[in-house]
């Protein structure tokens, strides 16, 4: 089957959302761009007064891109609402090109999600919704049927990571998830709840976290929710992404990489059991088209990180090459 692209100029609308959205948030900086040096990388804080005390709020990592945005904040400050125009209009086009929005009930949570800064704080999309999200990053055109569509909404973040940026989302993310109508699902221990489920829906929004040993519930400290440990995870939200959903003037949230993505699918695929084994073949359908995609635009990009997962010990060069048996077509295309 051939790979369906948007068009060009969609994809270049696509990347300029993601531009403006980007630029959005320094431009929303309430004092002064601080840096913290932390483990031989540079953080940046938005330092900023109320009243007499000093707060700070995490901005990001130091990256090229970030410091010159930083060079460019009065103009961007003095831009901010044509930007915003812009952006409406920018999404209102991918709309026209049929990219895929965020389902009725993802698009407000991920936009209140993203305005109490769970994604500035280190929260990933993963599973389907961060599937979806390759639309617009790979140019692919993805067809609405049981491969793009979901009623989850994963989130994951690393605890360390949580912990150690010494700032919390505001709105508490609880807060925001009672305010959509969604509520903790019952466990032995209710405070341990890492799932929360729409009371007048199927929605369902999960919180994960890479395991360092057990698989058991951990806290995510900046986002204050807890959030089930699992294997492999620490491979799929390594070196995150930005991306644009398409929601009113656009949100901002991070995914996956895709070519980690796609490695991360075919590892946990071998890993269905019971009843999650016809999630199985949703694993390796998203698998299939995102590799096939990738080795046609980015073959060093999966390579490279086939390379690394193969690379982290036998336990996952087998579940990969049981995957692969199971799918020659896409063992195929790897080679």
């Amino acid at each position: 089957m051939a790979i369906e692209r948007h068009s060009q100029i969609a994809q270049i609308a696509f990347h300029d959302l993601l531009r403006l959205l980007l630029d959005e948030v320094v431009s929303g900086l309430r004092g002064t761009p601080t840096p913290q040096k932390r483990g031989g990388r540079t953080y940046w804080y938005d330092s900023y007064r109320v009243g007499s005390d000093v707060r700070k709020a995490y901005i990001g990592q130091e990256t090229p891109q970030l410091l010159a945005r930083f060079e460019r904040l009065d103009a961007l400050r003095e831009d901010a609402k044509a930007r915003a125009a812009e952006r409406s209009r920018l999404v209102r086009l991918l709309r026209a090109d049929r990219l895929m929005s965020l389902d009725h009930a993802t698009s407000p949570l991920l936009g209140a999600m993203a305005g109490a800064g769970a994604f500035r704080l280190g929260g990933t999309v993963v599973g389907t919704q961060a599937f979806r999200l390759y639309e617009g990053e790979l140019g692919l055109r993805l067809r609405a049927d049981h491969v793009a569509m979901t009623g989850d909404l994963d989130i994951a973040s690393f605890e360390r990571l949580s912990l150690a940026l010494d700032d919390r989302a505001e709105p508490r993310l609880a807060d925001v998830l009672a305010e959509l109508d969604f509520e903790p699902m019952p466990t032995l221990d209710n405070r341990e709840a890492w799932r929360w489920r729409q009371t007048r829906g199927r929605a369902l929004v999960e919180f994960l976290t890479p395991a360092c040993g057990e698989e058991e519930v951990r806290p995510l400290a900046a986002l204050e929710v807890r959030a089930q440990a699992l294997r492999y995870l620490n491979y799929l939200i390594a070196d995150r992404i930005p991306a644009a959903g398409l929601y009113r003037s656009g949100v901002l949230v991070q995914v996956p990489r895709p070519e980690r993505f796609a490695i991360h699918k075919l590892i946990v695929s071998t890993r269905r059991t019971g009843q999650d084994r016809l999630k199985a073949a949703k694993d390796v359908a998203q698998a299939r088209l995102l590799i096939r995609a990738l080795a046609k635009d980015r073959p060093n990009e999966i390579a490279e990180a086939l390379a690394d997962a193969r690379g982290r010990g036998p336990k996952w060069t087998e579940r990969i090459e049981t995957a692969l048996g199971r799918a020659p077509d896409v063992a195929e295309v790897l080679v």
